[in-house]
């Protein structure tokens, strides 16, 4: 079990903002030892919180990308049958000795390397539904054994891992059981602020308030099939500031919508009511009493 030492010490990074719930969940799992399940909108920041809690514990971090290919086995080691036999065929390296074929995944690099690592397992529910059960144990113990030299792998330092999802597929009980979980809400305006500064400091302010005003009220829209995010946030602001667009010019209009709609539905949803007689809201207190400030 980590010593108390080890709890709450996770408080965030300069280039990445947290809530403080999120900072509790990273530093529960952290004292208990257990993997961090993230779930949240895409582009809310749930694989690039392991790099930062990386960083902010001096960790180094290994990463597992999950595709709908994905196999348990990859993650822990693969033997490459096929370079042995070429090996075999043309005379090159050393075939009698069966380790040199072994090659350790995101799972088996952690687990032999000499001090802790975060290890982000990213996406998991992008495979199959029996993915997360058939990597409970090596997870839970923490160890796994090479079927071809029977050697046993064992951590030696317990590494941090942080899952994430999307919610594409329901995981398992067994697997949740084994997890703290958190919820990455979207950021209400006064975080979001805080989540601007860190890519876009000094941003003039009367500027801010229109992109917030605009890009809140887009997402309130409930006939958007896909609402914006904030990663797509930061490339509109991107986008404004490279050509010069000013606080007067988004009053009326949102430019460069490409960067915050990414369908042909939603696109022309938004064009429909700037060109019919929809009024573009210009202050807080047109989106309503949430918004008030």
């Amino acid at each position: 079990m980590a010593d108390e030492k080890d709890f709450y010490r996770f408080q965030g990074t300069d280039g990445y903002i947290v809530s403080r719930p999120l900072v509790e969940a990273v530093n529960c799992a952290l004292a208990l030892e257990r993997p961090l399940l993230i779930k949240g909108e895409p582009g809310t920041g749930k694989t690039l919180l392991a790099r930062h809690v990386a960083e902010g514990l001096g960790m180094p971090m290994e990463s597992w990308h999950i595709k709908s290919t994905s196999k348990a086995m990859e993650g822990l080691y693969v033997y490459d049958t096929l370079q042995r036999l070429n090996d075999a065929r043309f005379g090159e390296g050393d075939v009698g000795d069966i380790r040199s074929y072994i090659k350790y995944g995101p799972l088996g690099r952690v687990f032999s390397a000499s001090n802790r690592h975060v290890l982000l397992i990213d996406e998991i529910d992008k495979a199959d539904l029996e993915f997360p059960n058939d990597i409970l144990r090596e997870i839970d113990e923490m160890r796994f054994t090479v079927m071809e030299t029977s050697e046993e792998v064992a951590a030696k330092e317990r590494p941090f891992v942080i899952i994430t999802s999307n919610n594409e597929k329901e995981l398992p009980d067994a697997f949740l059981r084994r997890c703290v979980f958190h919820f990455i809400d979207f950021p209400e305006p006064e975080l979001m602020r805080q989540i601007i500064d860190v890519h876009h400091p000094n941003l003039d302010t009367k500027l801010l308030d229109q992109v917030l005003i605009k890009f809140y009220w887009l997402r309130g829209q409930s006939e958007l099939r896909k609402k914006p995010s904030t990663s797509e946030l930061i490339d509109w602001i991107s986008a404004l500031l490279r050509s010069g667009v000013s606080q007067e010019q988004m009053q009326n209009h949102i430019p460069f919508l490409g960067s915050l709609l990414k369908n042909e539905q939603d696109t022309t949803a938004l064009h429909d009511f700037e060109q019919g007689e929809g009024q573009m809201p210009d202050s807080w207190s047109d989106l309503g009493p949430k918004y008030n400030q």
